[in-house]
C-alpha cells in the first residue's frame, strides 16, 4: 500500500514522501494515528501543494529542537536504584526512568526520543543520546547509584 507520510517516522521515511508499506502497517498504525494518508491521485496533488509549509513546520520544529539541545548543554541526571552484589541493580533503568529524571530536573522529554540500545542494568555513569529530530542530536548523562548503604550488622548483645 502506497501512503504519503505527514510526520517523520523512524526508520521508515521523512514526513512529505511517499512509501510502499504493509497493508495492516497502514491500516492498524500509521493512519489511526494521522501519521500518513493514502497515496491517492488527489492526495498526492493536494501534496505538491502543501510542500512549502510543510517545509516550514521542519524548518520550525528543527529550530525548536536546537533550542532545547542548547538549553540541556551537559546536563547530568542521577537515578538510585537498589543494587546487589557487583553493583548490579535489581531490575534495570529504561528510557522512562531517565526521561522521569529528566523531567525532575525541569526538562520534559517524551521517552521515544531517548535513545537507549539496552537498559542499563549497573552502577556508573552512562552518555545517553536524545533524538530531538533527525538533524538533531544531545547528550545527556546518566549517573545510576545504588540506594542506601549496606546495611550494618546488629550489634552483639553483652
Amino acid at each position: 500500500m502506497k501512503v504519503i507520510l505527514r510526520e517523520d517516522v523512524y526508520n521508515l521515511g521523512n514526513s512529505g514522501e511517499v512509501v510502499t508499506v504493509k497493508d495492516g502497517y497502514a491500516r492498524n498504525y500509521l493512519l489511526p494515528r494521522n501519521l500518513a494518508m493514502l497515496a491517492s491521485a488527489a492526495n498526492v496533488r493536494q501534496l505538491e501543494h502543501e510542500k512549502a509549509v510543510i517545509a516550514a513546520r521542519q524548518a520550525k520544529m528543527k529550530s525548536v529542537a536546537e533550542e532545547k539541545s542548547k538549553s540541556i548543554g551537559n546536563l547530568s541526571v542521577t537515578v538510585t536504584r537498589k543494587v546487589g552484589e557487583q553493583d548490579k541493580l535489581f531490575g534495570s533503568v529504561t528510557a522512562l526512568d531517565v526521561a522521569e529524571a529528566l523531567a525532575a530536573a525541569g526538562h520534559k522529554f517524551d521517552r521515544r526520543v531517548i535513545h537507549l540500545p539496552d537498559p542499563i542494568r549497573t552502577v556508573g555513569s552512562f552518555e545517553v543520546e536524545l533524538r530531538l529530530h533527525r538533524d538533531v542530536r544531545a547528550k545527556v548523562t546518566v549517573h545510576v547509584q545504588g540506594e542506601g548503604a549496606p546495611a550494618a550488622a546488629p550489634a552483639a548483645k553483652a
